[in-house]
């Protein structure tokens, strides 16, 4: 076991081996950035998209309310 954890020290003690773990390190980092950078973009996307399709809805009720009035004041023109 000695034998085993003086390896273990000694090759963690290497420039190499501390480069490979900065690297490791960094990886990590970037990947866990480029997540969250992706779900704040996807969020904003789905935000943007949920208010154009508001704003497109709103457009289509206000132009049936403006049909529907028309049609009101016909009919009761008509009646009359």
């Amino acid at each position: 076991m000695k034998q085993a954890m003086g390896a273990y020290r000694h090759n963690t003690a290497t420039p190499k081996f501390r480069e490979i773990e900065r690297l490791r390190s960094k990886a990590r980092y970037d990947d866990a950035e480029a997540t969250k950078h992706a779900r704040l973009t996807g969020d904003r996307a789905v935000n943007e998209k949920r208010l154009t399709t508001a704003a497109d809805k709103d457009a289509v009720i206000a132009d049936k309310d403006a049909l529907i009035a028309k049609l009101r004041e016909r009919l009761g023109e008509d009646n009359k």
